[in-house]
């Protein structure tokens, strides 16, 4: 049987690499969402498949749906805790290829309003690991919370 994960993937491996530039938040049946440490858009968060595809056209139908649908919640609930204007969602892939959206929440007066946010700011914004760890388990109990209740 072909394996589910692919060597070399952070995504696959949770090593170092995923460790300095994410912390896991919570996972769900087909993902798992991570707390990006780049705050530079307060509530950034990346919402990972639990295992190796690199398009989203290699899930099947069902597979696909559930997918979303957490990535949904997940950018329903970090618009409300954070009070944004509009999720902004990104797959990119071209140097990470697992399958994942960055969710960024973005607000009317951000210097990128009107424009696609920089994946990799000049000047990133990193909090300190009680702030993160308080937004966190927020954000977790909220996640928990409404993905119960989608699944009941």
């Amino acid at each position: 049987m072909e394996s589910r994960f692919r060597a070399g993937c952070f995504y696959c491996e949770h090593n170092v690499t995923q460790q300095e530039r994410m912390l896991p938040i919570v996972t769900f049946d087909t993902s798992t969402v991570f707390f990006n440490r780049d705050q530079t858009h307060p509530g950034r968060l990346i919402v990972a498949l639990n295992w190796h595809v690199d398009e989203l056209f290699e899930l099947t139908s069902q597979q696909r749906s559930q997918f979303t649908n957490e990535v949904a919640l997940t950018a329903q609930v970090i618009k409300d805790h954070f009070h944004a204007s509009k999720i902004n969602y990104g797959i990119y892939g071209d140097t990470v290829s697992h399958l994942h959206f960055h969710l960024v929440p973005k607000m009317p007066g951000d210097s990128d309003w009107d424009d696609a946010f920089v994946n990799n700011p000049e000047n990133p914004l990193y909090l300190s690991d009680e702030k993160n760890e308080a937004l966190i388990k927020e954000l977790r109990a909220e996640l928990e919370g409404l993905y119960e209740t989608i699944r009941n």
